[in-house]
């Protein structure tokens, strides 16, 4: 094929693309926007229930929440944004019991991936819909999720109904 041929063909090449690009931009032109009229609608906002945006230990009435300090949660974590630090107590009746100290989770670093919620054996963390985490100081991203105080949630015995005897 000659110098100028392939110059051509080139040209035509690059021209063809021009056109299919500006097609594609005319007909956007004309589509229906969707514009949200943020901050004003804050009220109206519908967000859907499987967005993630931060990670919230529920507390009860009591100051109390469910985690264990397994662990499961931060050995899960592909990037290393949550660390759980607990301390060992002994009980009244002399055994040794872990309790959670603190739970710290980066903000900056999680990618909401939602593994450490998944794998929670006691579903005690769970990701909140919320969406407006802009702050100014990386810092401000760094949160303790259990309240100062709090304590995990005793469990409560089931009490298995009695069957009657068949005579």
């Amino acid at each position: 094929m000659s110098s100028v041929s392939k110059y051509f063909s080139g040209l035509f090449t690059g021209i063809k693309s021009l056109l299919t690009g500006m097609g594609e931009t005319w007909k956007e032109l004309w589509t229906k926007k969707v514009t949200q009229q943020y901050p004003e609608n804050r009220d109206t906002l519908v967000i859907s229930d499987r967005f993630r945006c931060e990670l919230t230990m529920p507390h009860d009435e009591n100051n109390e929440h469910a985690c264990t300090s397994c662990g499961i949660c931060q050995m899960n974590c592909p990037n290393g944004t949550i660390r759980v630090t607990s301390k060992t107590i002994e009980t009244e009746d002399g055994k040794k019991k872990k309790i959670l100290d603190t739970y710290n989770w980066d903000l900056g670093m999680c990618t909401f991936c939602n593994l450490c919620v998944l794998t929670c054996p006691s579903d005690a963390i769970k990701f909140e819909n919320t969406f407006e985490n802009a702050v100014f100081t990386r810092d401000k991203l760094k949160q303790q999720l259990n309240h100062e105080g709090s304590k995990m949630r005793e469990k409560k015995k089931e009490v298995k109904p009695v069957e009657p005897k068949a005579e």
